[in-house]
């Protein structure tokens, strides 16, 4: 796609949702035991979502498809946004934790709106 990136593991928007991710992982683990298959796994399942999607959107070859999984990505994060505002109102997670994540989803979330704008201005 000649954007000087050989995989998508060279995409800072990808090692970044990683990094989200792990923190995530972190942020539930501490979570009471009746939210494992709740509010727990809901989060999990999309801050992995958003790196898998850039992934794959990354490797399937086209702008389009790239524009269409990156969209999926923001949609996770926004899901996400969501679940980490729940999170913090059942006071699951410290405050401080809470503006870690939501910076990084932020940041994340602007990162991704950008790429969709700059891949959809090229098609």
């Amino acid at each position: 796609m000649g954007n000087g990136t050989n995989s998508h593991k060279d995409l800072i928007v990808w090692q970044k949702s990683m990094d989200l991710t792990l923190l995530i992982y972190k942020l539930t683990e501490k979570f009471p035991q009746r939210e494992v298959y709740a509010l727990s796994s809901q989060m999990r399942r999309a801050a992995i979502s958003i790196a898998s999607n850039i992934a794959e959107g990354r490797n399937r070859g086209t702008r389009r498809d790239f524009s269409h999984f990156l969209r999926m990505a923001y949609g996770s994060a926004s899901e996400l946004e969501t679940q980490l505002l729940i999170c913090k109102q059942l006071s699951f997670c410290t405050e401080e934790t809470f503006i870690l994540a939501n910076d990084l989803l932020t940041e994340i979330s602007k990162m991704l709106r950008a790429m969709i704008k700059k891949l959809e201005a090229r098609s």
